[in-house]
């Protein structure tokens, strides 16, 4: 493990991430040079390009599971093997709930900086981008279609509740077609799981963990309201959705999804990619602290 006290330390940030905060910034940069880092801030956001510095030995992502999604796939196409770390300041943070890590700015740049083992988390590659914890195709992705980033950027998670009747209003039900390992299955809607969380502290897939290379998949058969319904209240819930009727749930290495129409991928609360799309495992795993 690097040892990072006289190492350069690159913080990528979202200034437009849901709970973004300059003190907590602040105070995040100092822990880190308090400990012996050299740091620099980049900046990402829509419209702007994620650029690796060549000279930083950890890159630190603040925002929420889109931002550390972004900053995860400039790291992997960096071409050296650079450690990560993540510091939540978004609506949602998937990725960081898994670590069960500190809040407070100095307590991870103390975490960080200590020596101890880097975790290796694989990642899913999809179509030409990736993610870290979570995708799905359904009312899910079309719910996060139909988010106003206004709204998100108010309001937070209540952008997600006015999008959602949105969704329930003008309900769609599409056939999808998964091939996987030679078996071809036909379902309305499908979660592709490679952590344990998903919108929140709920679960889809209660074995996943983002260090073992394996896809936890669970297909909708039909996704009426009602089958919606009581996906969500089985979350809600704790219960093992993998257990509810009209549901198909396997694990994998990687899968191909097609449909008639063009429909969303959302991954780690972002549309990614249109249908068809390819999940594939990747091979080499991103370093967290």
């Amino acid at each position: 493990m690097t040892e990072l006290a006289g190492h350069r330390v690159q913080i990528i940030h979202n200034k437009s991430a849901g709970r973004h905060s300059p003190a907590k910034l602040t105070a995040l940069r100092a822990g880190f040079e308090a400990r012996g880092a050299e740091v620099v801030l980049s900046e990402c956001g829509p419209g702007l390009e994620i650029a690796i510095d060549h000279a930083a030995a950890h890159v630190c992502a603040v925002g929420g599971d889109g931002t550390v999604r972004h900053v995860a796939l400039a790291v992997a196409r960096c071409g050296r093997s650079l450690p990560m770390s993540v510091y939540p300041s978004g609506t949602v943070n998937l990725v960081h709930r898994e670590f069960s890590a500190h809040h407070a700015p100095h307590s991870h740049a103390e975490r960080v900086m200590r020596p101890g083992r880097e975790c290796s988390h694989y990642s899913v590659q999809v179509n030409d981008t990736l993610f870290l914890a979570c995708a799905s195709v359904g009312p899910d992705s079309r719910t996060v279609a139909a988010l106003s980033p206004r709204l998100k950027r108010h309001f937070g998670r209540l952008a997600y509740v006015v999008a959602l009747v949105r969704v329930l209003v003008d309900w769609r039900r599409d056939k999808i077609e998964i091939l996987c390992e030679g078996r071809a299955i036909t379902c309305e809607a499908f979660y592709v799981a490679k952590g344990r969380y998903f919108a929140g502290p709920w679960s889809v897939a209660q074995d996943a963990r983002l260090g073992v290379p394996l896809l936890h998949v669970l297909a909708l058969t039909r996704a009426r309201r009602r089958d919606f319904v009581w996906l969500v209240w089985a979350l809600l819930t704790g219960r093992r959705a993998d257990a509810l009727a009209g549901v198909t749930a396997f694990t994998c290495t990687a899968l191909t999804a097609t449909a008639a129409a063009n429909l969303p991928v959302q991954a780690d609360g972002d549309i990614a990619a249109d249908l068809p799309a390819e999940f594939e495992l990747r091979p080499d795993p991103i370093l967290f602290r």
